[in-house]
């Protein structure tokens, strides 16, 4: 990878961090970025090319369920949004 582009993920990423927090926050993003957004974005042109109608959505809202559990820098994990859209009932049992 030329070291241009890779200063150039970096800066867009991490290089305004002012702290440790920032920086994490930044390296996050690009990590997810990198594993779940760019897949997502070609399967959504895939179903567009088809002719199908593409929506997508970030889920951000801290479950309560995530209190004490995971770090208070974590907004939502992967699935978080399952128990708002689908209901409780769903995530009865050891969860």
């Amino acid at each position: 990878v030329p070291s241009e582009i890779v200063d150039r993920i970096y800066n867009e990423y991490t290089g305004n961090a002012k702290n440790h927090a920032e920086a994490r926050d930044g390296l996050f993003d690009a990590l997810g970025d990198s594993l779940f957004v760019l897949s997502s974005i070609e399967v959504a042109r895939y179903h567009r090319d088809a002719g199908n109608p593409v929506y997508f959505y970030e889920f951000q809202h801290r479950p309560s369920s995530g209190e004490g559990v995971v770090p208070e820098f974590v907004k939502a994990d992967h699935g978080d949004e399952i128990g708002f859209v689908f209901g409780k009932p769903f995530l009865a049992g050891d969860v």
